[in-house]
């Protein structure tokens, strides 16, 4: 899971990488080409996972909010919109080990993780 601090760092890094790759290629030295091409893939394979990066179990509206994940990573307690009614259906992260409550938009179907604390 990412903070957005790290996810600019991360980012800037990537970006740096890409265009100091591109720049090699464009020296059109036969030394430099494999090193050029190596940073332009990996600076390319970074910012692509950046954009598809996404915490666990968290709305697209807290993801572009940039809030605090809550524990599990799912929404922080008391974050969701009054639409969503809790469930019976529990799991447990099997990364984190805790336990998570469901919670559903009954008219879209959509869903959200809760720590069930």
């Amino acid at each position: 899971m990412l903070t957005a601090t790290t996810r600019v760092a991360a980012a800037v890094v990537a970006t740096l990488l890409l265009v100091g790759g591109l720049g090699l290629l464009a020296v059109r030295d036969s030394g430099a080409v494999g090193t050029g091409l190596w940073l332009v893939v990996i600076g390319a394979g970074a910012l692509i996972a950046l954009a598809i990066e996404r915490n666990r179990y968290r709305s697209e509206a807290a993801e572009r909010s940039f809030e605090s994940v809550g524990p599990g990573g799912g929404e922080p307690a008391g974050a969701l919109e009054p639409r969503f009614r809790r469930t019976d259906e529990t799991f447990i992260d099997p990364t984190t080990g805790v336990t998570m409550r469901v919670f559903v938009d009954r008219t879209t179907g959509d869903r959200r993780y809760v720590a069930n604390g």
